[in-house]
């Protein structure tokens, strides 16, 4: 049974025309490929912003190394 044969299948079931199947059809598979660009736009984005993030956590986590360290000397009188 071809995809056509299946669209008349669930119109005739359904009383509904097979443009306005199809027309549904289509609407759906553009949402559906509208968000699949977002979600593969959002990974390419994060995949090149690691580095920098891994970067920024290393600075500022040297950063706090440093701030315990020199908050410990103050506070032991050192």
């Amino acid at each position: 049974m071809g995809m056509l044969d299946e669209v008349d299948t669930l119109v005739a079931r359904d009383r509904e025309s097979r443009s306005n199947v199809i027309r549904q059809a289509t609407a759906l598979y553009l949402k559906e490929r509208k968000k699949q660009i977002i979600r593969e736009s959002l990974q390419q984005g994060y995949l090149e912003m690691a580095p920098i993030n891994l970067r920024l956590a290393s600075e500022a986590f040297d950063a706090e190394v440093e701030a315990v360290m020199i908050a410990e000397r103050l506070v032991s009188g050192v």
